[in-house]
């Protein structure tokens, strides 16, 4: 399966991540004050791109890149970076690929990353940077300090939109009970389950950057991530019509609005599928998915069920226990817990309300 620049450059970071071998040595050619050209993987593209040096073929250590990396030319290592393959190799890229790049290393590093979806890692004298070339992305590798600057910024962040998304999911559950939801608070959910999802995306990327360094971020940020509860497929699933919208499609589309267009709470409703023609004050009615969700004791096949006999979630709570063991699936037991679960939500719902 083919991989999107932003997932083959993940997966370089983890390679490169603090308490790598591979970190270790590049760090030691910084050291050095020496630079380095190193391709991270190894078949016929590759070999067609390399003139001169040798074949090593020797187990990959951080002491052995850093020795090898004083001769000129390119290293060559296995795509696991578990061997290093070839040394003082010139590559001799396509010189007609386009690249910003001024120097030699960086501009060699560059074409040949573009021309064989390999990645490549160049270091730099004069500068004394690592840049990670991905799939046409450049990343520069920061020291874990200023990395964990921002990652710590970024996570204070994510609290302040995980406490305003709890407040706007509660305030839409009391109004699905009361019936008075409107576009605008559905849309106003939708964009803070994005706003969420999006900065929670970025400490992730920062978790896999600071590698052995990133232990009490990554602990951090499941932390904050284990209680998020339905997502915006439920939401959009509650209120969107099933033979116009396909939900997966319509969180694809939510996941791709420019960040400067956020803001734009008809455009959120307008690209998920919300009814819009009138306003965003518009009365609409949830189907349920998502309360019926939060029932734990519910199987996701048994809810969907549940929620499609009643067609609607006022329905649903108006519904005997009678009428919901008629449900396949629905026996007298899980009745009884739906309807008592429901009522706990709404009562709980009710109270964050208007305490």
């Amino acid at each position: 399966m083919l991989r999107s620049p932003e997932e083959a450059l993940k997966a370089t970071l983890a390679l490169v991540a603090p308490g790598t071998p591979l970190r270790d040595g590049l760090e030691r050619i910084l050291r050095g004050r020496t630079g380095a050209l190193i391709v991270l993987g190894s078949d016929k593209t590759i070999e067609s791109l390399c003139s001169g040096g040798f074949e090593i073929g020797i187990d990959f250590a951080p002491t052995r890149l850093r020795e090898l990396a004083k001769m000129d030319g390119a290293i060559v290592c296995d795509k696991d970076v578990t061997r290093i393959l070839r040394a003082a190799v010139q590559l001799v890229p396509d010189p007609s690929i386009e690249t910003q790049e001024s120097g030699t290393r960086h501009r060699t590093a560059e074409r040949v990353a573009i021309q064989t979806g390999v990645p490549v890692v160049s270091v730099s004298q004069s500068m004394q940077i690592i840049a990670l070339y991905v799939d046409g992305l450049r990343h520069v590798l920061e020291g874990s300090e200023k990395v964990l600057a921002r990652a710590n910024q970024a996570l204070a962040t994510l609290e302040r939109y995980r406490a305003r998304l709890d407040q706007v999911t509660s305030s839409l559950s009391a109004l699905e009970i009361e019936a008075m939801v409107t576009v605008r608070d559905v849309a106003v959910t939708l964009q803070r389950h994005e706003m969420v999802r999006r900065i929670s995306e970025e400490i992730s990327q920062y978790v896999l950057e600071l590698g052995a360094d990133g232990r009490l971020l990554s602990l951090q940020l499941d932390e904050l991530s284990a209680s998020r509860g339905s997502g915006a497929d439920m939401v959009i699933r509650d209120y969107t019509d099933p033979e116009l919208t396909n939900t997966d499609t319509a969180v694809a589309a939510l996941q791709e609005i420019d960040q400067a267009n956020l803001i734009d709470l008809n455009l959120i409703a307008g690209i998920v599928g919300l009814p819009t023609a009138d306003s965003l004050e518009k009365i609409i009615q949830p189907r349920g998915y998502r309360l019926v969700s939060e029932l734990k004791a519910v199987p996701r096949a048994v809810a969907g069920r549940l929620v499609d006999h009643f067609g609607g979630l006022q329905n649903l709570m108006a519904a005997t226990i009678d009428e919901l063991m008629v449900v396949d699936g629905i026996g007298e037991l899980r009745a009884r817990t739906v309807r008592e679960g429901l009522s706990r939500i709404a009562e709980a719902s009710l109270l964050d309300r208007f305490l």
